[in-house]
């Protein structure tokens, strides 16, 4: 575990949110913090401003790779998968975690409802071109998984095409982590009394009015049915190269302290120095010196 963050965590929390054999998401409490001993929000913020410097060195460290060779870490990309149910808190994450590093070195798709063209091809075609280049780290706001997602719960394709789509999405992720991708998919769940009152303070807030969808009130309805794609593409597509992370975010101070930690741990786990000059550097300073 990340030494800046050891006073913080009481225990590393990445196997306890890892998705496994026997995951039920059912069992999964939204209000848990795990690993994280520090239940006054003060310590929270403070435990997350820990984390930013870090985060922020390991991404640069990874973008300057990038820039210096494709030799010894120089192909190497990160991608983070958000997805959640409305208002659980993935703009949050965006903002105050992926939002603390250089922005050059990040590259955001907020997947929406597919295009006329979109829709003329197969379902992972627009994915493919959203995918981070070498050096950056891709963020998924929401991602390939609507399509196992709403077209369960729609019954927008055939349930014998959605099972083929589960294999479909192991390959693709499979061939991103061939080529070099770490993937950290993380889904963010939240109790549908959360919801409820999230969705009700976007109503009673002027400035929040922009945040609401009418559409999400009829979502919420079908709850229980994402409840279920949601367990059934958990367990189809958490392999041991491209895990799933479900991370409690009834707390929302917990799912970015969480989601920053994922990132810092799968950023150190690619044991990255910092690039060597290609140039004299003696020469150079004799050089500048010289001006």
């Amino acid at each position: 575990m990340s030494g800046l963050n050891r006073k913080f965590w009481d225990s590393d929390p990445i196997e306890k949110l890892r998705v496994g054999p026997g995951f039920r998401l059912a069992s999964v409490d939204p209000d848990a913090t795990p690993g994280f001993d520090g239940v006054v929000k003060k310590k929270a913020d403070e435990a997350l401003a820990s984390g930013v410097g870090l985060l922020d060195s390991l991404q640069e460290k990874l973008y300057a790779n990038s820039r210096a060779s494709a030799d010894d870490g120089g192909g190497r990309k990160v991608l983070l998968v958000l997805q959640a149910m409305d208002t659980a808190g993935k703009g949050g994450i965006v903002r105050h975690v992926v939002g603390s590093v250089d922005p050059q070195g990040v590259r955001l798709t907020a997947f929406k409802a597919p295009t006329a063209e979109e829709r003329a091809h197969d379902f992972l075609w627009r994915v493919r071109s959203r995918v981070p280049g070498r050096g950056l780290i891709g963020v998924f706001d929401r991602s390939h998984y609507e399509d196992v997602l709403i077209a369960r719960v729609h019954e927008l394709a055939p349930a014998e095409e959605i099972e083929a789509r589960y294999g479909q999405i192991r390959r693709f992720e499979q061939d991103l982590v061939d080529d070099g991708t770490t993937i950290v998919k993380v889904m963010l769940q939240i109790s549908s009394a959360d919801q409820k009152e999230r969705l009700l303070e976007r109503l009673e807030r002027p400035d929040k009015h922009w945040k609401y969808n009418p559409g999400d009130v009829d979502e919420r309805m079908r709850w229980a049915d994402y409840q279920t794609a949601y367990q059934l593409a958990l367990e189809r597509t958490s392999t041991p190269d491209a895990p799933w992370f479900v991370v409690p975010a009834g707390k929302k101070w917990y799912a970015r302290l969480a989601v920053q930690h994922l990132l810092i741990d799968a950023l150190e786990r690619l044991n990255l120095d910092w690039p060597p000059a290609s140039f004299d550097v003696a020469a150079e300073k004799l050089r500048l010196a010289a001006t």
